[in-house]
């Protein structure tokens, strides 16, 4: 059985998708292996520090071309920005915190793709189901809720 992406060294991994390792791509690759589910500025703030010429498109870049090579999944919370993550091919879903946005993984109770089935596919062929839970993570739920405000920690 082959390793998850993310355990995988980060220049096997990116050569492995069939893209060419650079050092911006292996910055990006381990800063998702380090913030899973992050955003595109997020993994720059990671990134800039380590790279001579930093550049957030370099960035987006490098995520899309990992996304394109399937080496990333691109999640899209509703009200959020696009997060990044390394774990790719198996079947999960994802709890959103809806006071802080934590972003936690969830395998399917199911386990086969797609998890779930429509009630009438219109004649698809569903391959993958994505499922977003919301509510509020641990922390969150135990402070104490200012009227009218989000919960923050």
């Amino acid at each position: 059985m082959r390793a998850p992406i993310y355990d995988m060294d980060a220049a096997m991994a990116i050569r492995g998708a069939g893209l060419r390792v650079t050092g911006s791509r292996t910055a990006v690759f381990d800063a998702l292996r380090e913030h899973p589910h992050a955003s595109a500025e997020d993994v720059y703030g990671a990134v800039a520090p380590q790279l001579a010429h930093p550049s957030l498109q370099s960035v987006y870049n490098a995520l899309g071309d990992f996304a394109g090579a399937g080496l990333v999944r691109r999640i899209e919370p509703a009200g959020h920005p696009q997060l990044f993550e390394l774990r790719v091919g198996d079947n999960h879903h994802h709890l959103v915190c809806t006071d802080c946005g934590a972003v936690a993984d969830v395998n399917c109770v199911v386990g086969e793709a797609p998890c779930l089935a429509p009630g009438d596919d219109h004649g698809f062929i569903v391959r993958e189901a994505e499922v977003t839970f919301w509510g509020s993570c641990a922390a969150c739920a135990a402070l104490p809720a200012a009227p009218g405000n989000a919960r923050e920690h």
